[in-house]
Order: C-alpha cells, then sequence, then structure tokens
C-alpha cells in the first residue's frame, strides 16, 4: 500500500514539474497590428456588415492577428491553439488574400460558401467558448448571397478559365 502512495506521489510530483517546465515553451503569437495591404477588402467588395461577420467569428484563425483567450498562455493550450490558427491561415488567410491568384481567391469563396452552408465554420470548438462567433440563419444568408455576389462579379470581368480549372479533355 505504501509503495502505491509513494508511486503516486512521485508520477505526482514529476507531472507537477514537467507542466512548470514546458510553461517556459510557447508558440509565438499570431498577432499584428499593422495595416495589412493584401486584406480581402482589397480585392473583393465586402460591405460592413460582411465585414463584421468574418471579424467577429473567422478572424482569430484566419488572418494575422489573433485575439488570445485567457487560457491560451497556460501551456499545452498555447500549443493546440498555435497549430490551430496555422492551420486556419493555411487554408485561408483574409490578410493576404489579394496577394492569391484568381483562381484560388474564387475557389476560397466558394470554400467560404460551402463551409457556412455544411455548418463547418466557425468550427464548434470555437463556438463552445466564444459564443458571438455563433453564425445565426441570417448572417449565413448574408455570407452565402454575398459569396455568390463575388463570385459572379469575378465571373463577369475575368475569363473562366482563369478562375477554374478547365475540365480535362475526354478521350473519344
Amino acid at each position: 500500500m505504501k509503495t502505491i502512495k509513494s508511486i503516486l506521489k512521485k508520477t505526482g510530483w514529476v507531472l507537477l514539474i514537467a507542466f512548470v517546465v514546458i510553461q517556459f515553451f510557447r508558440p509565438e503569437k499570431n498577432i499584428s497590428t499593422a495595416v495589412q495591404p493584401k486584406n480581402i477588402s482589397t480585392a473583393v467588395y465586402v460591405p460592413a456588415p460582411v465585414d463584421t461577420i468574418l471579424r467577429t467569428s473567422c478572424y482569430d484563425c484566419h488572418s494575422n492577428n489573433t485575439v488570445y483567450p485567457w487560457y491560451s498562455y497556460v501551456q499545452p493550450f498555447a500549443w493546440w491553439l498555435g497549430d490551430h490558427v496555422n492551420e486556419g491561415k493555411g487554408e485561408i488567410n483574409f490578410d493576404d488574400f489579394a496577394s492569391y491568384r484568381l483562381r484560388r481567391q474564387f475557389h476560397k469563396i466558394e470554400e467560404i460558401e460551402e463551409m457556412v452552408v455544411e455548418n463547418e465554420m466557425p468550427l464548434s470548438s470555437y463556438t463552445l467558448i466564444h459564443r458571438d462567433a455563433v453564425l445565426s440563419d441570417d448572417q449565413k444568408k448574408l455570407l452565402t448571397g454575398w459569396c455568390h455576389a463575388v463570385m459572379d462579379t469575378m465571373k463577369a470581368h475575368y475569363p473562366e478559365d482563369s478562375l477554374k480549372r478547365p475540365a480535362p479533355a475526354r478521350l473519344p
């Protein structure tokens, strides 16, 4: 009995020391207060209500400036959030959107619409804590309508092969 208590006590101390040590290893924060010259609004028209929705529900993971919650200062949560933000920015970064090629811009607008319609974004793990990021039905309609308007505008101004990959030729 005494050995089990001893083992549990030693294990507890090791875990506590490990927890304290990992607090000194922090990922780089995704914080930029600079003006973002390649923001999506420089490439496509983003009305104020849509901009508000994007900033409230998307920008923490999909921009160059994340507003970090209190728990982001505690490891291992900071690592998890850092990976999550890096992955999100890899999918779409609203602050770099204007630097994307036309085809990628068009595809990302298509994906925004798809993710909203299929309730895949914002992630439920995000909205669990950020309740203001939950999209109402009206907000979803506004976003999907905006996506369609942007895609229609792009189709009207650019040749289709610059927006979508041409279908592969069929062999006879």
